[in-house]
């Protein structure tokens, strides 16, 4: 595969990728749009029966017409920076549907845009029921290398899920790309897998804590 580089980051940009403190100027406009589309504070109930005194819901962000330009763009970003450093371009990028799949549609139409070859696949949550009865869909084959794109990353279940999955497929999995860590446990739990976990943002970069 041919990697076709972009234009460089800048430095700041480059040192963002799992910082505790991601809020710089480069990211200023996504954390801003996250703060008052996805961020609310209050009292709520987590899928996990556990209480929290904020609620993330970035679909607001990842479906709003500027917040997908914003995240496929600081994604792509730290594909091509990582590709950079390692001297390996993932093949494709995905995730878990149905959180996933906007910031894929995202990151391969920037791609497409800037003539990088990355392509996207999906994962289902079970094996289709009819035709060829596959989990992980698009133009993929095994034994390529990928990424596994999420939106909010809590314990990570969701995406420890797709890497199973592509794994199963046959997809060789490079790391794990989100756009929030809550801190809650999520990049451990990818450590344990060897996997390591790269988030645009964290929830103190909105002044909140574990």
């Amino acid at each position: 595969m041919v990697f076709v580089p972009i234009e460089p980051l800048t430095s700041s940009l480059e040192n963002t990728w799992m910082s505790s403190d991601s809020a710089n100027r480069d990211l200023a406009p996504l954390i801003a749009l996250m703060e008052t589309e996805a961020l609310q504070r209050g009292e709520f109930t987590l899928a996990s029966g556990k209480k929290a005194n904020y609620y993330l819901d970035c679909r607001r962000v990842t479906l709003h017409p500027k917040g997908a330009g914003l995240i496929g763009r600081a994604m792509l970003d730290v594909v091509l920076a990582n590709a950079k450093e390692s001297g390996v371009m993932p093949a494709a990028v995905g995730g878990m549907a149905i959180g996933a799949d906007p910031i894929t549609a995202s990151i391969v139409t920037l791609a497409g845009g800037d003539d990088v070859d990355l392509k996207g696949f999906m994962v289902r949550k079970e094996p289709k029921g009819h035709g060829m009865g596959q989990q992980v869909e698009g133009p993929v084959t095994p034994g390529q290398k990928v990424v596994i794109v999420e939106d909010v990353i809590t314990s990570g279940g969701s995406a420890l899920k797709a890497v199973e999955a592509v794994e199963a497929f046959g997809l060789e999995v490079q790391y794990v790309l989100a756009i929030i860590d809550r801190l809650a446990g999520g990049a451990e739990a990818f450590a344990q897998k060897g996997l390591e976990l790269k988030t645009l943002t964290t929830i103190r970069d909105f002044g909140l804590e574990p």
